[in-house]
């Protein structure tokens, strides 16, 4: 079974693996390392085809494809695409870059920048959540011709999402 998601760069294809069975009396450190191996194994007995699959997709869909695998609660990554962004900073959000380079957080301000993105991605999942699912019924909105608008509750706030270009927040919803 696979799990895979898309995004405008890459594939990233996510074997989900059965789980490991082990004695009654063993840990979680054991646990953890027969699932390592497992993955360990999976990697490398599927290799050839995973290489022959994402030849194909990638020149099918033009996207990279990445590779993983999933056992429990753990999940590793094989190959993943790294693509640059370009980004316009303010000397004050520059200064927060620096500021994580300097005490040896990130090695440089682009780390520094994915360790943010990170950090967002965990502690703000409801949001996240949130503006994910706005977006969807604005793209719903788009395929039937409406024009596009969708309100999300968000981190305590409404955000209103029109198209995929911009979102405007307000601290309560109004009124129509």
């Amino acid at each position: 079974m696979l799990a895979v998601s898309t995004d405008r760069d890459e594939v990233v294809v996510i074997g989900l693996l059965t789980d490991v069975e082990l004695d009654g009396e063993s840990g979680s450190t054991a646990s953890g390392a027969a699932r390592a191996a497992r993955i360990t194994r999976f990697r490398e007995e599927t290799r050839s085809q995973r290489m022959r699959v994402a030849n194909e997709a990638e020149h099918k869909f033009g996207r990279k494809v990445s590779w993983g695998a999933r056992i429990g609660d753990q999940t590793v990554l094989f190959t993943t695409t790294s693509v640059p962004v370009m980004t316009r900073l303010r000397q004050n959000e520059r200064a927060v870059l620096d500021t994580l380079v300097e005490a040896g957080v990130a090695k440089s301000r682009s780390d520094a920048l994915a360790w943010c993105v990170k950090l967002v991605g965990a502690n703000q999942s409801v949001w996240i959540d949130g503006l994910r699912d706005a977006l969807t019924h604005v793209r719903k909105g788009q395929v039937r011709g409406s024009h596009g608008v969708a309100w999300a509750h968000a981190g305590g706030s409404w955000v209103r999402v029109c198209g995929s270009q911009w979102l405007h927040q307000f601290h309560r919803r109004p009124r129509r």
